[in-house]
């Protein structure tokens, strides 16, 4: 297994529509599982193949939940529905999201509290899993990854503003930007506790902001 680097907003794999894996192969499930390493390293909840640099319609999760869905896995073209998200606008603290692919960074979406995940697992066999809460917004926040969208992309009025900008302040928002989980620093806050585990040759981001218990940070 293998420690991919994570594209950064701006890469064009992150801006199109993935397409479908045709086999499931052993190419296919060394894929799976360095993104699942990957995932780890970058103390994620979920990843979807584009973010490791491949067009392809896969994402992995970790994420304990109440649904009986399992904790850790992975699916190879899903299909998501979810729920229509309430009226009125996200709640700051409660709904802020963030992404692997937006380091550092949170904004508050609202979701769908209910989502519906069909798909194959590396062995090829039919999954069928139902989410609430947070676990659902993993759901349709991956699956958007897959359709060529990221969470920023859905934000509106005033969040759709300051998503920008902090783009524009931190010089993305074009090809070739990556960043390496377990080497360059995490952009989430997660190494605050952890100096002497890092990495200072490699780190590049200024100190990320520490993600709320309740953030979504994928």
């Amino acid at each position: 297994m293998t420690i991919r680097p994570i594209t950064i907003t701006g890469e064009p794999v992150l801006h199109r529509r993935a397409a479908p894996v045709e086999v499931i192969d052993d190419g296919i499930r060394e894929l799976v599982a360095d993104m699942l390493e990957t995932m780890d390293a970058a103390r994620g909840v979920g990843l979807a193949a584009p973010q490791v640099g491949v067009g392809l319609r896969i994402f992995t999760w970790q994420m304990d939940n109440h649904d009986g869905v399992p904790a850790r896995g992975a699916v190879i073209n899903p299909y998501v529905t979810a729920s229509k998200p309430t009226a009125g606008d996200p709640h700051p603290s409660d709904e802020s999201e963030g992404c692997l692919s937006v380091p550092g960074e949170s904004f508050p979406l609202r979701r769908g509290e209910t989502a519906t995940l069909t798909g194959l697992d590396i062995d090829g066999n039919e999954i069928e899993y139902t989410a609430t809460g947070w676990f659902a917004r993993m759901f349709q926040h991956e699956y958007d990854h897959l359709n060529g969208f990221l969470y920023v992309d859905r934000l509106q009025g005033k969040w759709a503003r300051k998503a920008k900008k902090a783009v524009r302040a931190n010089d993305w928002g074009h090809p070739g930007l990556t960043w390496m989980p377990g080497k360059d620093r995490d952009p989430f806050g997660h190494d605050d506790n952890d100096e002497d585990e890092f990495d200072a040759e490699g780190g590049h981001f200024a100190e990320g902001q520490s993600a709320d218990k309740d953030e979504l940070a994928r």
